[in-house]
C-alpha cells in the first residue's frame, strides 16, 4: 500500500506539527516516530493500520497521551493519533453518551453536565477517555457507579486486520470482557458508548490537616470511618508538602447535594487534633478540572501504586514514613467497584479496600534518578501489605508489574484473546502486548 490513502494525514520528522504530535504528558518520554498518522475517522484508522503493517512499522495508538510510559510513541514506528476523533454526543433521555476514541475527559464531562449527568472519569480533564477507560478508569464516581469500564455499553473496535467490530455484552462478548480493564491490546477503539447517571452539578471537598506527630492518630481514626462511608463519598488521606512543611490530611469528596455530604463532617472533626479544616463547595466541572494545571503536559513524571485489602497499623506507619517525596494518597475503593464479580471483567482487585499512589513531577532531567529512586523506596515500604496494582499507574518497563495487575487466570485469558484477535502482536505498545 502507498501512503496515498493517508495524504494530508501523515506527519514525518521536519513537518509542521510533528514535534507537538510526538510530545506527551510525561516529558521523560522523548522518542521520534517515523510517522504520525492524524486520523479523523474510523476509515483513516483502518488505512493507517494497513500502512503501518505493510511498512513493517511498530504501531502505537495515542488518545490523550497520559501513559506514564509514553507507550504510544514508538521510536522509528508509526504513531496513530486519535485526537481528532473526539466528538461527544449525549442522549439525555436514554442517559447514554457516544464518545469518540480520541476525546478527552473534559469533553465528556461538559457534554453530560448540560443535563446534570456524568459517568465515572478521572480527575484531570485533559486525560484521554480511551486510555483511562481501557485500563479500568477510576474517579470520584467509582464508588457510586462503578469504574469507567463498568459503564461502557459498547465499543467500536478496529482490529489488527482492519475489521471494524461493534463489541458489547451480546456482540463479541469475549472482547467485551477483555476491553473492560485489559487495555488497548486487541485493537483501536474509535468510539465508546457510556451509561450516564443523574449526579446533578454540585460537589463538596473536605480536607482536615494534621502535623506529622499527630498524623498516626488521624489516619487510624480515618480508617475506622471507612466501613460505613456512603457510596457518594470518596474518602482520601494524603501526606505531602503544604506551605513548605510535611503534613498529613484526611477528608472526602462528595458528588451531589452538599448538605447531605456535610453530614459526614462531624465524624471527621472528632478525629485527633487538626490544625485546619477546609470545606469547599464547588461545581462538578470545577472538581474535575481543579488538578489540570498541576498535571499539565511536558513535565517529567513517575508514579508507583498499590492496592491494599486492609489497612493495618503497620501500613499506616509506612504511609506516613516519607520525608523527601512530595506527595502520596490513599483512596477508599469499594462500593459499586465491588458489585461486579472479579471474573466479570479483565479489571482486577475489586476487593481492594484502598488504593495507594505516590507520584512526583519535576523539570530538570538531572533529577531523574533521585526522584524515581525516592518514589520507589517510599512505595516499597507499603509492599508487604499490598494485594496488587492498577495497570494505568505502571511507570516501569517491568513485566512483573503487569503480572501484579492481573491474576494468573486473567492473564492467561487475556493472552488467549490476544492470540485470537491480534495473533501477530501488532499492538505491542500496550502493557499486555509487551508481556505476551
Amino acid at each position: 500500500m502507498t501512503v496515498t490513502a493517508l495524504d494530508g494525514l501523515l506527519l514525518r520528522p521536519g513537518d509542521a506539527g510533528y514535534e507537538a504530535g510526538r510530545a506527551v504528558w510525561n516529558a521523560t518520554v522523548d522518542r521520534r516516530p517515523a510517522a504520525i498518522a492524524r486520523c479523523r475517522s474510523t476509515a483513516d484508522v483502518v488505512a493507517a493500520l494497513r500502512y503501518g503493517r505493510e511498512a513493517g512499522l511498530e504501531i502505537g495508538v495515542r488518545c490523550g497521551g497520559h501513559s506514564f510510559l509514553g507507550l504510544p510513541v514508538v521510536e522509528g514506528g508509526l504513531l496513530i493519533d486519535l485526537s481528532a476523533i473526539n466528538s461527544v454526543t449525549v442522549d439525555p433521555a436514554r442517559r447514554l453518551a457516544r464518545v469518540g476514541g480520541g476525546a478527552l475527559l473534559g469533553a465528556l464531562d461538559r457534554a453530560a453536565q448540560r443535563y446534570g449527568l456524568a459517568t465515572t472519569a478521572g480527575n484531570v480533564s485533559h486525560t484521554g477517555v480511551g486510555g483511562l477507560t481501557l485500563g479500568g478508569g477510576i474517579g470520584w464516581l467509582a464508588r457510586a457507579y462503578g469504574l469507567s469500564c463498568d459503564n461502557v455499553t459498547s465499543y467500536e473496535l478496529v482490529t489488527a486486520d482492519g475489521s471494524v467490530l461493534r463489541v458489547s455484552a451480546r456482540e463479541h462478548p469475549d472482547l467485551y470482557w477483555g476491553l473492560r480493564g485489559g487495555g488497548g491490546s486487541f485493537g483501536v477503539v474509535t468510539a465508546f458508548e457510556f451509561r450516564l447517571h443523574p449526579v446533578g452539578t454540585r460537589a463538596l471537598m473536605v480536607n482536615q490537616y494534621y502535623e506529622m506527630p499527630d498524623a498516626d492518630e488521624a489516619l487510624r481514626g480515618w480508617r475506622d470511618l471507612l466501613v460505613d462511608t456512603p457510596r457518594l463519598a470518596t474518602p482520601v488521606a494524603r501526606v505531602g508538602l503544604r506551605d513548605g512543611r510535611l503534613m498529613a490530611s484526611i477528608g472526602y469528596v462528595w458528588v451531589g447535594d452538599a448538605e447531605e455530604g456535610l453530614r459526614l463532617l462531624p465524624s471527621y472533626r472528632a478525629i485527633g487534633k487538626p490544625v485546619e479544616t477546609q470545606v469547599q463547595e464547588l461545581s462538578y466541572l470545577e472538581l474535575q478540572t481543579r488538578l489540570d494545571d498541576d498535571e499539565r503536559h511536558a513535565v517529567r513524571r513517575y508514579c508507583k501504586g498499590h492496592y491494599l485489602r486492609s489497612l493495618p497499623d503497620a501500613a499506616i506507619e509506612a504511609f506516613l514514613a516519607q520525608d523527601n517525596n512530595p506527595g502520596a494518597r490513599m483512596t477508599l475503593n469499594g462500593g459499586a467497584i465491588g458489585d461486579l464479580a472479579d471474573a466479570d471483567t479483565a479489571f482486577s482487585h475489586r476487593d481492594a479496600l484502598t488504593e495507594f499512589t505516590t507520584g512526583d513531577s519535576w523539570t530538570d532531567p538531572s533529577d531523574d534518578d533521585a526522584r524515581i529512586t525516592a518514589a520507589r523506596t517510599y512505595a516499597a515500604g507499603l509492599e508487604p501489605y499490598t494485594s496488587g496494582s492498577y495497570v494505568n499507574t505502571i511507570s516501569d518497563h517491568d513485566p512483573a508489574a503487569v503480572r501484579r495487575a492481573y491474576s494468573p487466570a486473567k492473564l492467561t485469558r487475556l493472552h488467549d484473546l490476544k492470540r485470537t484477535y491480534d495473533p501477530a502482536n501488532v499492538f505491542t505498545q500496550t502493557q499486555l502486548g509487551r508481556v505476551v
